[in-house]
This record gives C-alpha cells, structure tokens and sequence, in this order.
C-alpha cells in the first residue's frame, strides 16, 4: 500500500526538477537576450576624456598617427633649420674723417630681420593616405619656423594666392624663371622670399606573413631663392604591425624572428 505513494512522491520530486531545469533554461536565456541587448547597446557608443601634455600618444593600429608624425615633424625641421643659415647681406659702413671703409658682410638676421621661409606644402608619396594629417604637418612645421629667431614664415593664404596667380604647381618652382615669377608676385604682396621649402612622406614597406614593418620618412628641402642652392635633411621611426599582441615580442623581441 505504500508503493503507490512512494510513485506519487517520486512524480513529483521528478516534476520539481523538471520545472527547475525549465526556469533555469529561462533564466539563462533572459541573461543571454541582455547582455546582447547591452552589447548592441554599447557598440555605438563612445567615450571621450581629454588628455594631458605628458600623456604619450596613441600609436596607430592600422596607419601612422601622432606618435609617429610628431617626433619626425620635430626632429627634420630642427636639422634643416640648424643648417640653414640666414641668407648673407651685404652693407657699407660710413668712414671717419671722410675716410671710406671697405663693404662689410653683415647676416640677413642683423641687417633686416630674420630670413622668411616660404613652406609650398606636403607631398605625400607613401602608401598611406595622410587624411586630415596633411594639413596638421603643415601647420606644424610652419609654427615650427616661426617659432625660430632667425626665420620667419610666409602666410599660407599668401602662398596659395601666389600659386594661383602665377598658375604654377609646387614642383615648377624649382626652374629659376619660375622661382623669379612666384616671389615677384610675393614681393607684391608684401612678402619678400629667401627660402623655398618643400616636404615629402615617404614609406618603405617590409611584409613577413602576417606581420608588417613600415618605415615612414619625412623629408625637407629648403632652396635658396637667390642662388638655387638646396639643402636636404629627414627624419625616419620604423613601425610593426602584426595580427596578434604578442606579434610585437615574437618579431622583434627576446624571440628575434624579424630575421625570418
């Protein structure tokens, strides 16, 4: 007589359990549409915080960035503009008692102020599209000149203005004739010329499976408008992209497999 209520107790304890199983599943599944739900949620949005002057730049995953533009803007304009002299002058000194004195060679920097720089623009002939960057290093390298005391920087809008009134292109400018047009139509506007300079980035790229080095290199030329003499300087950082975090330390860490 027991065994009916025993089956009876068993039904139900199996029953139990299979509600449990159930609310559960349920529950997991309520979870589950959640955090998809959260996830979506959060796929479009962004946050943004801003960042100190000693806070280190943000190194790009698939391109060049800041960290690599900056440090090569800074060091190429310090190079070409240490061995840049300021253009030579030459003045006459009165003599005493009527006597005269030989010219003398005096710097531009005494005689008549510092030696303007007239920046044509970047050239970008890397495998990279430079993006809003191109007139960043424009306008870094053109404070850059202005922040030195021997040079100063012509306006860009003058500049432009100049290259569209003389219906030149920057690479025309290297002919004298040109040369002599395009200051001539600065000197009108106020602007006399001592120097040119021109900025190209280029990059070589180094593939090894699925890791990347590229090597990106800004370089300056400055020509001298009055004798045509030119001067080149450039910087270059070296960069790895690979597929995985640890790709950096494999390729070019303790592991040493750049080799191959």
């Amino acid at each position: 007589m027991n065994r009916p209520t025993e089956l009876a107790h068993l039904d139900a304890g199996a029953l139990n359990d299979v509600r449990q199983s159930v609310t559960c599943g349920y529950f997991g599944l309520a979870l589950l549409v959640v955090a998809i739900a959260l996830s979506s949620g959060c796929a479009s949005r962004q946050y943004g915080h801003l960042l100190a002057s000693n806070d280190k730049d943000m190194v790009g995953s698939h391109a060049a960035g800041a960290a690599t533009w900056n440090p090569l803007v800074d060091e190429s304009v310090a190079k070409i503009l240490s061995r840049c002299p300021p253009p030579v002058q030459t003045v006459a000194f009165e003599g005493v008692n009527n006597v005269p004195m030989d010219n003398g060679v005096i710097g531009s920097a005494l005689a008549t102020g510092p030696a303007s720089v007239c920046f044509i623009g970047v050239e970008n002939k890397s495998a990279e599209e430079l993006g809003d960057f191109k007139d960043q290093l424009y306008e870094q390298i053109d404070s850059q000149i202005n922040s030195a005391e021997t040079f100063r920087g012509i306006s860009r809008r003058m500049v432009d203005a100049a290259l569209i009134e003389t219906r030149m292109r920057p690479e025309a400018l290297m002919l004298p004739q040109n040369r002599a047009v395009f200051a001539a139509s600065l000197g009108r506007q106020g602007s006399p010329v001592d120097y040119l300079m021109f900025a190209t980035v280029t990059t070589g790229t180094t593939d090894r499976n699925k890791s990347t080095q590229r090597d990106y290199t800004l370089t300056l030329e400055m020509v001298n408008l009055h004798t045509g003499e030119f001067l080149k300087e450039s910087a270059k950082i070296r960069k790895g992209y690979s597929k995985t975090r640890a790709g950096k330390w494999w390729n070019f860490g303790i592991f040493d497999q750049a080799d191959g």
